[in-house]
């Protein structure tokens, strides 16, 4: 969270992008780590210290949900998460807010495109399925859903997505940005880890187990969670590209 990225540290990068959305009122950093809420701080944005022991980020926002009012909506956007963009969190806030019926939803996430194998099966990378009425089904780290036909006709998906690239549009990557009500989050959170859970490492399976709604939007583009120093690497270009683009526009030139 405090590796500098184009002479910042990456956590105000995400902090900044929560900023610009049209939807988003407060932005609040929830931290355990003292050298995190002081650079918050520092440069102008609020933080709050929690507790250490939260086994998720719900936990920990749930932590701090509790001194919110009531019926507040609440998103959560992972700090590793320097480049989402403001219009997919509006979109996922939209969703929440607009969607009512019989089984409105009870969070909102956000899903990409997986465009390369390497991301399809990479277990950093979670992949999302949906139903027709974009509900999540289930979310893994393993490639889903298994395509058995193709991965029998090329002996495996492996061999299959590299010998049918089109293949890749069948799969989604989640995205680590939910939106909930505060009375809901402070209710999830309140939940025993379930079996499936503890099995991938992945808090919305507590959710699914638990019967919850999940309804998942398209993102409105890509964005880089930073899981590895590989990772930071490409963030770091992209930033410093963006950066550029823009010292170029504003000296006249086309970006």
């Amino acid at each position: 969270m405090l590796r500098e990225i184009a002479g910042k540290p990456l956590i105000l990068h995400t902090a900044d992008r929560a900023n610009e959305a049209r939807t988003v009122s407060r932005v609040i950093v929830a931290t355990d780590d003292e050298r995190i809420r002081n650079v918050v701080t520092a440069a102008g944005h609020e933080a709050v210290l929690t507790r250490a022991e939260h086994n998720s980020g719900s936990d920990r926002i749930a932590e701090v949900a509790q001194s919110l009012p009531e019926r507040t909506v609440i998103v959560n956007v992972q700090g590793d998460e320097p480049v989402i963009s403001p219009v997919t969190i509006d979109r996922a806030v939209s969703a929440m807010l607009e969607q009512s019926g019989p089984q409105p939803p009870d969070i909102v996430t956000v899903f990409e495109p997986i465009v390369s194998a390497n991301d399809l099966f990479d277990a950093n990378v979670v992949k999302v399925v949906l139903n027709d009425k974009g509900r999540a089904v289930y979310f893994s780290r393993s490639p889903i859903p298994y395509l058995r036909g193709a991965a029998i006709e090329h002996r495996s998906l492996e061999l299959a997505v590299a010998a049918e690239p089109d293949l890749l549009r069948r799969f989604k990557k989640h995205v680590g940005l939910y939106v909930y009500r505060r009375e809901f989050l402070i209710e999830f959170t309140r939940l025993e880890q379930t079996r499936l859970e503890k099995c991938e490492m992945l808090e919305q399976l507590r959710a699914l187990e638990n019967a919850t709604h999940i309804f998942v939007v398209p993102a409105a583009e890509a964005s880089i969670g930073v899981d590895t120093p590989e990772d930071l690497e490409v963030v770091r270009a992209v930033i410093e590209s963006r950066g550029k683009a823009a010292g170029r526009s504003s000296d006249g030139g086309v970006s």
